[in-house]
């Protein structure tokens, strides 16, 4: 995995930096007197309608969804099948790619990936295929575009640093980034 420390991150608060000295947040507990009451501003954030930069909004999608299966195991590779034809049919929207019965890329076991394009589809499917991703294994990784850096690098991050699973970790060979990644910085 990448290592979070090889990364700088900007404050999360910078956003707020043009605001001049914003209100303390109260310390008010809600009704269930363990959350706090937050401030109310009659404005929802922007991330409900358009995935927050650097995650890309254009043609390759915010999101890849890669389910995973061990293609010699028959129970998972029945399941598989059947989940990859349920979302085909149950969300026709997303971007469904072929099921392959084999390791491709950097994917060390068979497996098969969708795409999200908005926060509504990665809110709708998210919930849904926790539920319904049975034995398998799931990589949720995001595409971003990040200007300045090697491609290869922002890739390396996305599916390692960035990633969020569901089920079992599965290795993935980062090797092939950092292979083409050399060969590019030389």
């Amino acid at each position: 995995m990448a290592d979070p420390a090889a990364y700088t991150y900007p404050s999360p608060l910078a956003v707020y930096s043009t605001t001049p000295s914003l209100p303390p947040l109260p310390d008010d507990r809600a009704e269930d007197g363990k959350s706090y009451v937050n401030p109310q501003t009659g404005i929802l954030s922007a991330a409900y309608e358009r995935f927050t930069e650097p995650l890309d909004n254009g043609r390759r999608g915010g999101f890849d969804v890669h389910v995973y299966y061990f293609q010699a195991n028959p129970e998972q590779l029945q399941y598989a099948r059947e989940l990859w034809e349920r979302i085909r049919r149950e969300f026709p929207e997303l971007r469904v790619y072929t099921f392959w019965d084999r390791p491709v890329g950097p994917h060390p076991v068979a497996m098969f990936e969708v795409n999200l394009f908005t926060p509504a589809q990665f809110g709708a499917f998210i919930p849904w295929l926790a539920i319904w991703r049975g034995p398998l294994s799931v990589l949720v990784h995001p595409n971003t575009v990040e200007e300045g850096l090697p491609e290869m690098e922002t890739e390396l991050r996305n599916h390692t640093q960035r990633a969020i699973w569901m089920g079992e970790r599965i290795p993935i060979d980062t090797g092939l980034f950092r292979k083409v990644l050399a060969r590019q910085l030389k």
